[in-house]
Formats: structure tokens, C-alpha cells, sequence
């Protein structure tokens, strides 16, 4: 797992271990920042459900002004913290251990991109969707990585609704923008 790009390209990531996290594998990683390139630069970004923060990182690598990175495992936030120093991004960095869902119900802070990527299977997902859009700049997008063929719902609040939604083997990547 690397950077892909950016003022830290070719960093080489950490992973935390266990099957409890799924890095994003790199081809679908080039895929998802294909489709948001232009809508990074000088933006705040959350990275909900962490991981290794590889999502937020790249980001920030692009040009993010800010990145936000949730996770309620203490050994992926400990990841998250060497990931992130490795990067130099400290000081654009905000790391929380938190449970996502309370995170964005009791968050003030808005975002312009959101990466959500929970652990396939357990409803996360679709908790997390109509939550988030609560959180988010005039418009921003929202980002959602599940198994292909999962169902997410078409609309999230405050005027998102699902714009898109991409094929890479078993993975899918569903975008949402405000009123498309």
C-alpha cells in the first residue's frame, strides 16, 4: 500500500493487522481519486472508518487543505498517527478514536469530501450515509466504497442523492453530490 501521488508519492504505507481492516487495494484507490481530481485541492476531507488512513492521506498528498480521520480501533488509530507522520502531514491532520456513527451525530465540523469505508457486511454503510450528508460543505462529495451489489440508499439528507455508482471487480464505489 503506497501514496499514489502527490507531494508524498511513493510513501509506503502501514496496514494494521488482522482481517479486520481492508486496505483499499491501489487500482481501486487510482479509481476513486480519477473520478474526484479536480475537487481536491485546498478542500477538507474526512476519512471515516480510517483504517490505515491511506484514503485521507492521498488526499492530502493532492492538495487537501485538511483531513479529518476517524476510527474506533485503537491499533488503527496508533497506524493512522505513523502514517500520517511518515507523510509530514501533522499539521493538516486531525486523528480521532471514535465510533463513527457518534462521531458525525455529535460533530460541528463540515467537510468537502467524505470517504466512507466500513467493514463490508455490517450495516455501517447505510447508517452512516443519511448522517454524514449532515456534515457537509454547499457542494461536496461522498465517496462510499462497499462490495459490489450491496444496496445503498438513493438519497441521503439535506439533498444528496446517489450520482453514480462504479464496478472494479467485486468492489463498488458509489459517489453522491448534492441535487444531482
Amino acid at each position: 500500500m503506497r501514496v499514489i501521488t502527490g507531494s508524498a508519492r511513493g510513501r509506503v504505507l502501514e496496514s494494521p493487522a488482522g482481517l479486520d481492516v481492508r486496505p483499499t487495494v491501489d487500482r481501486v484507490k487510482e479509481a476513486v481519486f480519477s473520478i474526484i481530481q479536480f475537487e481536491i485541492e485546498g478542500r477538507s476531507v474526512l476519512d471515516l472508518f480510517a483504517g490505515s488512513g491511506q484514503l485521507g492521506i492521498e488526499a492530502l498528498s493532492r492538495g487537501a487543505k485538511s483531513a479529518t480521520f476517524v476510527d474506533k480501533d485503537k491499533s488503527s488509530v496508533e497506524v493512522v498517527t505513523r502514517n500520517v507522520a511518515l507523510t509530514g502531514f501533522e499539521h493538516s491532520s486531525r486523528i480521532v478514536c471514535s465510533d463513527s456513527i457518534s462521531f458525525l451525530m455529535l460533530t460541528k465540523d463540515k467537510y468537502d469530501i467524505v470517504f466512507l469505508d466500513p467493514p463490508y457486511g455490517s450495516g455501517l454503510l447505510q447508517e452512516a450515509v443519511p448522517l454524514v450528508s449532515k456534515c457537509m460543505n454547499p457542494g461536496g462529495v461522498i465517496v462510499c466504497e462497499s462490495p459490489y451489489g450491496e444496496e445503498l440508499p438513493e438519497r441521503a439528507e439535506e439533498g444528496y442523492r446517489k450520482y453514480r455508482t462504479y464496478k472494479y471487480g467485486k468492489t463498488a464505489i458509489t459517489v453522491y453530490r448534492y441535487g444531482e
